[in-house]
């Protein structure tokens, strides 16, 4: 047999191969999509169901990506950073050219469970259909009839800006055959309605997973560790796990305790911050009470992961560092947290005993010491206690050694914090 024959067949094979590749790709980006009906005619909405589409957006905290800071409500225009570059969301009033104004409610059906666009692009999963896809029909045409019901704002949806390959259809399509399924809410018929109705605020139109699950290398969320924590894409905070009694699980706490911290922003257990604080502000302290318990409940009853194993010795800590760290506090810190970290109730939390110091990963104390850490204002909180960012006035060396000591002392036994990880937090 000649080369040039050999190399024919060998193209032909590869063809075929690529052919079949594509073609099962295309298979599983299609599966499941009923036709859609670019005919069907607005949705005569009742007063009701406006409503209730705009408790859904609460629940889901549409605005928190879809309001950019200044401007309009829902126009969209916010940027969101990703590894792979920063991602504009999209303009959501019922603008017929900027916005939904052309879209049905078949349309916005098959966003939100299918991740795919009225013209019929790809969606990326920054906006978390991966989650919306167990979305009900009927809570999506309410979210949808309560979206028409909002002033049009004529704002061009921003082009992403997104690194080579990943702004591209073909490599989003490769991405959704991987890791995207669609699917329906399937309710557990061993666990009480209430439970039922928390796994899917949760699991759906909370979306929890997409800040408190971990990531792979390509963005995609491991189902199998659930709300076992994750580093938020793009942002430098870490959601902890809230399967975890020694990160944020809450399995051991009163129920109301749980509610209130949903409600407020801030139980005397703890207070939220960072990312979180922007949920319960935008999100959770509009829900109702049943809500709010139904989500309770369901957290409470996750399966926990055991506590990590307490160090046989204690962790060995480098005397001049601590030193250090001894000193910064009793400058910057002593006056609201106290000489032996017991805090202020009902303002500065402890930081002696407290999970939230304790934790392996130190990103959110790199934060909240450089940055600031501020709890929601609520209804139920209007004037909640904060800490000033310090960033201007200590060095990476400096927070480290805080950090190192506040970690190690008052019964604390967390390893230190290194230079090296506050810059790279």
């Amino acid at each position: 047999m000649s080369g040039g024959r050999v190399l024919r067949r060998l193209l032909l094979g590869l063809l075929l191969v690529g052919s079949a590749l594509a073609a099962a790709v295309l298979w599983l980006n299609l599966r499941g999509e009923a036709p859609v009906d670019d005919a069907l005619p607005p949705p005569a909405a009742s007063p009701a169901q406006i409503e209730r589409g705009r408790y859904l957006a609460l629940a889901g905290n549409c605005a928190g990506c879809h309001t950019a800071r200044g401007g309009a409500a829902y126009a969209g225009g916010r940027p969101i950073d990703t590894p792979f570059g920063t991602l504009y969301a999209g303009n959501l009033t019922p603008d017929p050219l900027t916005g939904l104004g052309a879209w049905n409610a078949d349309h916005f059906w098959r966003a939100m469970h299918h991740g795919r666009s009225r013209d019929g692009r790809l969606l990326y999963p920054a906006f978390p259909y991966t989650s919306f896809t167990q979305v009900t029909r009927e809570d999506s045409d309410a979210l949808f009839a309560w979206l028409r019901s909002l002033p049009p704002v004529t704002q061009a949806n921003r082009p992403h800006a997104l690194r080579f390959p990943y702004g591209t259809q073909a490599a989003l399509a490769v991405w959704r055959a991987l890791y995207f399924r669609p699917a329906a809410f399937a309710p557990e018929p061993r666990r009480s309605a209430e439970w039922n109705r928390g796994a899917y605020l949760v699991g759906t139109l909370g979306h929890c997973i997409a800040c408190h699950g971990r990531r792979n290398t390509l963005g995609a969320i491991d189902d199998a560790r659930g709300l076992g924590g994750g580093l938020l894409p793009g942002q430098r905070w870490y959601a902890p796990a809230l399967d975890a009694p020694d990160e944020a699980g809450v399995a051991g706490w009163p129920l109301a305790e749980v509610m209130a911290l949903l409600r407020t922003g801030s139980t005397p257990r703890g207070s939220v911050l960072g990312p979180m604080a922007e949920v319960v502000y935008g999100s959770t302290q509009h829900l109702h009470d049943d809500d709010l318990r139904a989500m309770a409940v369901y957290l409470q009853a996750l399966p926990q992961q055991p506590p990590a194993p307490a160090p046989a010795q204690p962790l060995r800590r480098s005397a001049t560092l601590m030193q250090r760290g001894e000193t910064v506090y009793a400058q910057q810190c002593a006056w609201c947290h106290g000489d032996q970290g017991q805090g202020e109730p009902g303002a500065f939390p402890p930081l002696a005993g407290n999970r939230a110091v304790r934790m392996a990963d130190p990103s959110n104390l790199v934060q909240v010491v450089r940055r600031g850490g501020y709890p929601p204002a609520t209804a139920g909180n209007p004037r909640p206690y904060g800490m000033p960012p310090f960033g201007h006035v200590l060095g990476d060396e400096d927070i480290a050694a805080v950090l190192s000591h506040v970690r190690g002392s008052w019964g604390n036994d967390a390893p230190e914090v290194t230079a090296r990880q506050v810059m790279q937090r």
